[in-house]
């Protein structure tokens, strides 16, 4: 993946942070926001979720490699363009994120209470939305409709741009904060 300065982000595949982990020689770093990170996540990985990521703290040790991971490979190239950005000329991340490792049938990590999953959350939340529209725009109002149009707009955006701002704000409740602070 090319990024700016042509600077490059290599990414690399299970079987190979699965040797680095093995081996000792790696620093794998979780960018996903902690409920993502209590939901489960890769053994020894370490949380620094996107939306409070510094840079100056992902100093890996001597002869280790630094890895990212997220969900999907979005997340972690935000960050490694952060890392770049301050110096950091060697940053690696896991292709196709956390589904790619395990896939490969890799062990994870999951935390007993860990609250469900965010994407979970934005289903409940955007499908009652739109069903408190659909009742209050046939009982009360027509311009109740507005709402779950509006909901599907936004689910819309959501898909087209692989952001989601319902799930940016539903990490920031204190039940998804709670489930994991800064680096571990």
């Amino acid at each position: 993946m090319k990024l700016s300065n042509n600077l490059q982000l290599e990414e690399i595949d299970a079987q190979t942070l699965k040797q680095w982990l093995q081996e000792n020689s790696v620093m794998l770093v979780d960018v996903r926001e902690p409920a993502e990170y209590a939901t489960e996540r890769i053994p020894g990985a370490k949380l620094q979720p996107l939306s409070k990521f510094e840079p100056h703290q992902a100093i890996p040790a001597a002869g280790e490699k630094l890895v990212l991971y997220c969900q999907s490979g979005n997340r972690s190239a935000k960050a490694a363009r952060q890392l770049m950005e301050v110096g950091f000329d060697a940053v690696h991340h896991l292709g196709g994120g956390l589904p790619t490792w395990k896939n490969a049938g890799y062990p994870i990590e999951k935390s007993q209470n860990a609250p469900i999953s965010l994407f979970r959350q934005v289903q409940i939340v955007a499908g009652s939305l739109v069903l408190i529209g659909t009742i209050l725009g046939a009982v009360i109002s027509p311009k109740f409709f507005m709402l779950s149009g509006f909901v599907g707009a936004g689910l819309v955006f959501a898909g087209a741009t692989n952001t989601c701002a319902m799930g940016m704000l539903l990490a920031k409740l204190p039940y998804n904060q709670q489930a994991g602070q800064g680096w571990r």
